[in-house]
């Protein structure tokens, strides 16, 4: 390396390491030790200083969205509130990467539904899933975009349960290695009903303990030894139609569902009634629905969601019911049939 190019690699790192300073100096130094208890608790390793800067300055930001959204949700303008989570060191672009890749197939035909409405007398009030023992412990699908199979899982693992009278883990990593053919595109997204017709097709899905998550997208290894689930088909509920949906989770089980999920609140919500106007009808991120009910007066889908026990209460998300289908909940409600 000549002298020039040395000077200039060295000026460089100098550079690189004034401008960490910089923004390490404008950071709220009384968050130091919190900074490092997040990050402790997290398990957040970052390669470098300038990137444990960067991380740092996406924290705070996030930090300040949260502390504000809680100041106003205690002078009463919000019905839920936020937390710091796991997610905390991450843009939205990042988030909807890494947790939110779902797809919905362009070319959609929905078949006439299956579904069967109860008249309104028959459908309780309240209901939670959870409550009968037909839902699994939430499951943290990493930075791999897989929520596609975990919601899909559920839905299976709900009418297994209906059918077995116990609940029993299904695994999602076996939807995410072998679907590909029908759509689905591993841990860069797909959508619940092409992973049903896979296990149509392949006559079962293996039980999580004989096909364990690993949150990366592998060759297929089905085994049918460990097959612990099977379907005849599937069936989408009316577009858009949340009195469906209610029927359906309260007849059926646990629903498949698609949301918008790339509002900032989403991905720090910790409790109370996720209601935000500003949610669209683009739906990203596959979900189950387990329940329904009110709190404090207003309606709410309950929502089991895969981005681990951090998120929310406990991995579950009440969200906003009856308001003209917030964020899309209601428009691609799906369930498999045993």
């Amino acid at each position: 390396m000549s002298p020039t190019t040395k000077r200039g690699a060295a000026l460089g790192s100098l550079l690189l390491v004034s401008l960490c300073v910089g923004a390490a100096s404008a950071f709220d130094s009384r968050l130091d030790i919190h900074w490092d208890l997040w990050k402790k608790t997290h398990g957040k390793h970052y390669p470098n200083e300038e990137e444990d800067v960067h991380r740092r300055d996406l924290w705070e930001r996030n930090l300040m969205l949260i502390t504000m959204h809680n100041l106003e949700y205690s002078m009463g303008l919000h019905t839920y509130d936020l937390s710091m989570n796991h997610m905390g060191d991450l843009t939205q672009v990042e988030i909807l990467q890494q947790f939110a890749s779902l797809r919905p197939p362009t070319n959609l035909k929905r078949e006439p539904s299956l579904f069967v409405g109860a008249s309104g007398s028959n459908v309780p009030d309240e209901m939670d899933w959870r409550q009968k023992n037909c839902v699994t412990s939430v499951k943290m699908q990493g930075s791999c975009g897989s929520c596609w199979a975990f919601s899909a899982v559920g839905a299976l693992e709900g009418q297994l349960c209906r059918k077995m009278g116990k609940p029993v883990d299904l695994s999602p990593q076996n939807l995410v290695d072998c679907s590909s053919k029908y759509g689905n595109h591993g841990c860069n997204g797909g959508f619940m009903h092409q992973a049903f017709q896979y296990v149509i097709d392949n006559q079962g899905i293996d039980s999580d303990a004989g096909y364990p998550y690993v949150g990366v997208t592998q060759n297929c290894h089905y085994r049918s030894e460990y097959r612990a689930a099977n379907c005849s088909q599937y069936s989408f509920l009316p577009e858009g139609d949340e009195n469906a949906l209610k029927e359906a989770i309260a007849t059926i089980g646990p629903i498949s569902v698609a949301i918008d999920a790339t509002r900032p609140r989403f991905a720090f919500y910790r409790s109370g009634v996720y209601d935000d106007s500003s949610c669209s009808q683009n739906v990203n991120h596959g979900v189950l629905a387990v329940g329904y009910g009110t709190l404090n007066g207003q309606d709410y889908w309950l929502v089991k969601n895969s981005w681990g026990t951090s998120f929310g209460e406990q991995g579950y998300i009440r969200m906003t019911r009856n308001k003209n289908d917030q964020c899309g909940i209601a428009r691609y409600g799906c369930y498999p049939i045993m």
